[in-house]
């Protein structure tokens, strides 16, 4: 790395570098682009699944693609001849409308009309949608309303949420940065070199990942670009505050600038490389889940870490080296002041408290830990359609008022689809299963046949889950017969994620375990580290479960998130770690363990509190996007963090290893002498 270094500090080089860095990847950014997401129905169905077979086999029928919508006409009291005459003339002239009569519920209030959209691609079902709630609502008589439901409805509401998603999320996060960057350098220029350095990293890792998902036919979804964004700029962003923390204090000693930033980028390197390392490795650790889309989302964060990675130590170094020490103004270092490691900072008061009672401090905090756990004996998992929005769309507000007058699945039926011609025989058996309200025959042909089986449970219920595993053992002996539809995938999800989370949780914590073992040729210390993020980990759970249930009002958590928040703050979490620890093994070269850990603590404590501050602030943005799912997922990791930093790097850890002393670091001697402490 040292020659690296000295090339990307000399006087030409680091200017024509920074330049064309930028430049090269403003082009592939505006020429070659994001690649096409493709159109698929089946990114979130896991693989193996009852309900993805389902799915696969309905796509042989000849009118196999797209969904169905239901416009709900409903009145507060029981529709008028003059009203049900409307209704019917809707049946007939609704865009793509069969022709079939509206069907009228039994209290009289309310009536349905199924249309089905023959289409699979998101924008053409939203614009399906959008016309059809036009031309239902449209001069209606007074007391009656139109609403639309249904899978399609759903879809298109969602598609909705991701309008124009990615440019406020960038917005979001970029501000975020930007603000939290301005704190902390109090400098009116410094902030806006690593933002753009990080800024142009995004776009770029954004192109990178998704050529990288097509090259490789992995699917992603809409939410996989705005989670890659929020960890670019996430990691970017850290990697960038602690080169230029290690950067101004080699100004204090060193006059040369270049020479200093050399110095500063050998001697952090070592901890960005590893800790992007032990990231990707994580992230990749996603491509064994049975979800397609998860799969994308490890992937492309994993190219994303890279790239981040990339730009900060070859990028940012360059562009610092360009404007000198004024671009600290107006508190540039000069030669001659102290130290970080030497100064008296908080962090080093802080140190100094926790290496007079380290006992203390390690049952005190590992006991905080284990309450805010306990949390986690109450969790309940697993959201149905109505749960997955912050604000209640259509879609889901149609679908309520349909299950007053109807069946509570009327609006979105299980499908049941078979290698069979007798579709009528097929929804006669269907029918018969208890918990079905009623089976029809949709659609036959090419050798197959589906079947529309409404449940009458609440959608989501325990009594729904039951009907679907009777709707299963029922069908088990016809051949090539499945179940499929939204209360069958949810079913398959939470199956699917409790398989995911048993082969990625140890998968990933041994990845990391080794690789920490590699980087700090110890075995002791990586134990203890991995031990404190899994502390972490389930302490930021419990929290983020009262936070959900007594602050936010989830009753539920999403399949998805433990296992999307276990990989992000085990590798993002053994990051800070990893800065601590590298920190303190240098320093003890030449202090020795206790004064090594002490030194580093001073010399950390501030850029990394900052990185985990700015990191728990950027996951939070998450929240600018109306969905449960990554709402919970950015308040977890956000709790995850701000634990991280400011509870378990600052006060475990280092009391962990000055209670162990030069154990900490066994079998590998950090000392000047050895015994020291």
């Amino acid at each position: 790395m040292g020659r690296i270094a000295q090339l990307v500090t000399r006087r030409w080089v680091a200017g024509l570098l920074a330049l064309f860095a930028l430049l090269g990847a403003g082009a592939a950014i505006g020429v070659v682009g994001q690649a096409e997401q493709p159109p698929t129905t089946n990114a979130a169905l896991p693989t193996g699944s009852d309900s993805r077979a389902a799915a696969e086999l309905r796509a042989e029928l000849p009118e196999a693609e797209g969904s169905a919508a239901v416009v709900l006409f409903a009145s507060e009291r029981a529709l008028t001849p003059e009203q049900v005459a409307v209704v019917q003339e809707r049946a007939r002239s609704l865009p793509g409308a069969t022709g079939a009569p509206a069907s009228v519920a039994e209290d009289g209030t309310a009536a349905t009309v199924v249309v089905p959209v023959t289409t699979n691609d998101a924008t053409e079902t939203a614009d399906v949608v959008t016309a059809l709630r036009r031309a239902a609502k449209a001069d209606l008589p007074p007391g009656l309303t139109a609403q639309v439901t249904g899978p399609a409805a759903i879809q298109a509401d969602l598609a909705a949420v991701f309008d124009g998603a990615d440019f406020r999320l960038l917005a979001a996060t970029a501000s975020v940065v930007a603000l939290l960057l301005v704190i902390t350098y109090r400098s009116p220029v410094l902030w806006l070199v690593p933002l753009t350095v990080v800024g142009v990293a995004d776009q770029l890792a954004a192109v990178l990942a998704t050529r990288t998902l097509a090259a490789f036919d992995v699917q992603w979804d809409e939410s996989t670009i705005g989670i890659l964004s929020v960890l670019v700029f996430g990691a970017g962003t850290d990697y960038a505050l602690l080169l230029i923390s290690r950067y101004r204090d080699e100004l204090r000693v060193i006059e040369d600038r270049r020479d200093a930033m050399a110095h500063a980028l050998r001697r952090t390197a070592e901890a960005v490389l590893s800790s992007a390392a032990t990231v990707v490795l994580g992230l990749l650790t996603l491509l064994l889940s049975l979800f397609p889309s998860t799969r994308g989302l490890g992937l492309a964060c994993a190219v994303g870490v890279l790239v981040a990675a990339a730009f900060a130590l070859v990028v940012l170094p360059a562009a610092l080296v360009v404007f000198g020490r004024w671009v600290f103004w107006p508190k540039a270092p000069h030669v001659g002041q102290t130290s970080l490691a030497d100064s008296r900072s908080l962090w080093r008061r802080v140190g100094d408290a926790v290496a007079k009672r380290p006992a203390v401090f390690v049952t005190v905090t590992v006991a905080l830990l284990a309450i805010a756990a306990g949390g986690l004996t109450q969790v309940r998992a697993g959201l149905d359609a109505a749960d997955q929005f912050l604000q209640k769309p259509e879609a889901i507000a149609a679908g309520e008022r349909l299950a007053q007058s109807f069946p509570a699945g009327s609006a979105d039926p299980a499908v049941v689809v078979s290698r069979t011609d007798d579709g009528t025989a097929l929804a006669a058996a269907v029918a018969q299963v208890d918990g079905v309200a009623s089976a029809r025959p949709v659609v036959s042909g090419n050798g197959v046949s589906e079947v529309a089986a409404v449940i009458a449970a609440q959608p989501g219920s325990e009594a729904a889950e039951r009907t679907v595993t009777a709707l299963r053992d029922a069908v088990a002996s016809m051949p090539d017969t499945h179940v499929g539809g939204t209360e069958a995938e949810a079913l398959d999800t939470a199956q699917a994620s409790t398989r995911d989370r048993t082969v990625v949780f140890p998968l990933i914590l041994g990845l990391v375990l080794v690789a920490l073992g590699l980087l700090l040729r110890s075995v002791v210390a990586p134990v203890v580290l991995v031990a404190t993020v899994v502390g972490t980990y389930l302490a930021s759970l419990g929290i983020s479960w009262v936070i959900f249930t007594q602050v936010l009002g989830f009753e539920r958590l999403d399949d998805g998130v433990p296992l999307l928040a276990f990989v992000f703050l085990v590798a993002l979490g053994v990051d800070y770690n990893i800065f601590l620890v590298t920190r303190a093994a240098e320093e003890a070269r030449e202090h020795g363990a206790r004064q090594g850990m002490l030194r580093a603590l001073a010399a950390t404590g501030g850029v990394i509190t900052s990185a985990g501050i700015l990191l728990a602030a950027v996951f939070a943005v998450l929240g600018v996007l109306p969905l449960v799912v990554l709402a919970q997922l950015g308040v977890v990791i956000c709790v995850g963090v701000l634990l991280d930093t400011l509870v378990v790097r600052t006060v475990l850890v280092p009391a962990v290893a000055l209670i162990l002393g030069d154990r900490f670091w066994w079998p590998r001697r950090v000392g000047p002498a050895r015994g020291e402490a």
